[in-house]
């Protein structure tokens, strides 16, 4: 009798932690925040301080390949006192502690959900700064993973119908309905979305295995085909009139020689890939704008596959048009 009841207390035991446990995951609200925006929970003294100007040189810093200086992040400033009841909803927020052993801690889910919460501890102002200093690179990385997949679930809710893409390219692409085809080919497909000050663009196409080389040239050569591609399909306003002595005006996108493109090499959808992002503009006129262009090795196919976005979005920050063509690109998956 004495085992029964022991069993019986066990197995209630374990039902009642489960049942907490689904409890506490409950109490979890969804997260908020503006795109970009990362709340700081700091002490008003440090963050008017040094330990303040290391965490703004990090994530303040201008993104490189926008025509006009914006920061990577926008940082909201709260006390740790007032750190409390909606406040601690932000998707993204990076925590200051102070009286504990230097360490950095990523963390998943404290407060809300989707959310990612840096905690930086140290017992001196030192310590701290010395710890923004060695994992500047995985913080801005970390929160801009978590804007990109909050974009990409944002957009999700109004999928695309462009059947034609997967038939006649053999991949899929995540894109809000709100983009419209503004060209397509049997191997190329530009979309477009209006925007209150402008447009933004995509572009998905394909190319010959050969037409890439991976040698010191490679940017220079995917800089002669994304000006090739602007030549045929992105004309400017002017292009084929007239000027006033007779001339005939030729207007196209090319890649803003005064400008030099940033180029690296990383992974999309598992596979390697080029990732070049610049300034564009339009041959006699002035227009102009972002660009960010991914080239995708699909050795299983033996060809190269191209996902550019760019914006023109003039006397407005284009950070998070940018990022929004980011998240499309990186949702690409190559069959």
């Amino acid at each position: 009798m004495k085992k029964i009841l022991l069993s019986a207390i066990i197995v209630l035991a374990v039902i009642s932690c489960k049942e907490k446990s689904k409890t506490s995951e409950k109490i979890l609200f969804d997260s908020t925040g503006n795109i970009n925006h990362v709340s700081i929970v700091v002490e008003n003294n440090l963050w008017e301080g040094s330990v303040g100007d290391a965490i703004r040189e990090v994530l303040t810093q201008p993104i490189y390949g926008l025509p006009q200086d914006e920061p990577m992040f926008t940082l909201s400033q709260i006390p740790p006192q007032v750190f409390s009841d909606f406040v601690t909803k932000n998707r993204t927020i990076l925590k200051v502690e102070t009286g504990k052993e230097p360490s950095i801690n990523f963390n998943d889910n404290v407060y809300a959900k989707p959310q990612k919460v840096v905690v930086l501890s140290g017992k001196t102002r030192q310590d701290i700064i010395k710890l923004i200093s060695e994992n500047g690179d995985k913080i801005i990385e970390t929160f801009r993973n978590m804007e990109i997949a909050e974009r990409q679930r944002q957009m999700s809710k109004s999928p695309h119908s462009f059947t034609s893409i997967k038939e006649k390219l053999g991949l899929t692409i995540k894109f809000p309905s709100i983009y419209e085809a503004a060209k397509e080919k049997e191997n190329f497909f530009w979309l477009r979305k209006n925007i209150t000050t402008g447009h933004t663009h995509l572009m998905i196409y394909d190319l010959p295995y050969d037409a890439i080389t991976r040698n010191d040239s490679t940017v220079t050569q995917i800089i002669k085909i994304r000006d090739s591609i602007g030549k045929t399909y992105f004309k400017g306003r002017l292009d084929d009139t007239v000027d006033a002595q007779g001339n005939k005006i030729s207007s196209y996108m090319v890649t803003e020689d005064a400008y030099t493109p940033f180029h690296t090499q990383t992974i999309i959808d598992n596979k390697p890939a080029f990732e070049t992002k610049g300034i564009w503009e339009l041959t006699n006129d002035f227009m102009g704008g972002a660009f960010i262009n991914y080239t995708v090795e699909d050795k299983v196919n033996k060809r190269w596959v191209g996902i550019e976005g760019f914006v023109f979005a003039p006397s407005v920050e284009k950070r998070n048009y940018m990022l929004e063509l980011e998240a499309i690109i990186k949702s690409v998956k190559i069959e």
